[in-house]
């Protein structure tokens, strides 16, 4: 089997199934209590018992797994409720047990998904679309949910944005969103402490800067270096509606072609160090760059939330907690 991330659970399933081994995917739709793992979390079970994810972290996997195997020699989709002990919690680092409610579906036979529905969903993954795979389980009707034509997308649009799977009346609504990308650009102290935060954070996080003594594996031990110049290195890097860019370097030669490369793509954030006067500047420069003032206005500056930061660790604070807000609440905007 290829290997594949830890999160890569549907393509998992798939290549089980491409390989005449067949595959189950388990997902959890409902929780009560301090449950292991939360609402859209997969398991995927081969016909051979091989598995990729988690449904529990262990509590019960062995229970899901048995009847995937069911599931898959019967061809029915099904609803499995699970109590999750105390003492089963705490081994996985709960304070406490719950109940998870599981959702077992056997691919590409009887009341499961088709292989080409799951291979749609594969690939809206691997080119980066937020996606939702949306299923009905009182009927076993599935479909996949990614644009504003469909009836669905109003509650699928909200999960997306808060990364919460759920139901939505009839429907169990799973996300599948792109992991969040973060590029850097400059390559200087408070970067130095705004990438490891942005990757705990669950970025992966990129640091452009063309001038090698800054942008060098001795002070970014971790971080992807992009050594490029910014308007260059961002496209190799890629913008879309999950990636948040920061410019950071007082240097209109390197920040101003990132800014334009940003905004003309569908970021979720772009945030600029410097002060009011330097935006002032920076704006005239946009604008007689050819950019619309709602374009300009996309822009954070100076850069992150207003908490009083001075040092560099706590400007990276302030950034961070700016672009998680733009992430998690995009309407409230000032």
């Amino acid at each position: 089997m290829t290997t594949l991330a830890p999160d890569a659970i549907p393509e998992a399933a798939l290549e089980w199934v491409r390989a005449g081994k067949g595959a189950a995917l388990a997902t959890v739709i409902e929780t009560w209590g301090s449950a292991p793992r939360p609402r859209g979390s997969q398991l995927a079970i081969s016909g051979a018992s091989e598995m990729a994810g988690s449904v529990s972290g262990g509590c019960v996997e062995g229970a899901v797994v048995a009847e995937a195997l069911e599931a898959l020699a019967d061809g029915r989709s099904r609803l499995l409720e699970y109590g999750v002990s105390d003492a089963d919690a705490f081994a996985v680092g709960l304070a406490c047990g719950g109940t998870i409610r599981v959702m077992v579906e056997p691919v590409a036979v009887g009341q499961g998904p088709g292989a080409d529905l799951l291979g749609a969903l594969v690939a809206a993954r691997a080119a980066r679309t937020p996606t939702v795979y949306a299923v009905r389980p009182d009927a076993w009707e599935r479909r996949l949910v990614s644009d504003a034509a469909d009836p669905l997308w109003t509650a699928a649009a909200a999960a997306l944005t808060t990364d919460q799977s759920g139901f939505a009346g009839d429907w169990f609504l799973g996300v599948h969103n792109p992991p969040l990308r973060l590029a850097i650009v400059g390559a200087v102290h408070i970067a130095q402490a705004l990438a490891p935060m942005a990757r705990l954070a669950g970025y992966d996080v990129g640091v452009v800067d063309p001038r090698e003594a800054f942008a060098s594996a001795a002070r970014f031990p971790e971080s992807r270096l992009l050594a490029d110049w910014p308007d260059a290195a961002l496209a190799e890097f890629g913008l879309d509606t999950r990636t948040a860019v920061v410019t950071l370097t007082h240097d209109p030669k390197l920040d101003d072609p990132a800014i334009e490369a940003a905004l003309r793509a569908p970021v979720f954030y772009l945030g600029c160090l410097g002060s009011g006067r330097t935006h002032a500047k920076r704006v005239v420069r946009l604008t007689e760059a050819g950019f619309a003032p709602d374009q300009i206005a996309r822009i954070h500056a100076p850069v992150g939330a207003d908490i009083g930061a001075k040092s560099p660790a706590e400007i990276a604070v302030s950034i961070l907690a700016q672009i998680t807000e733009r992430l998690r609440r995009p309407a409230t905007r000032p």
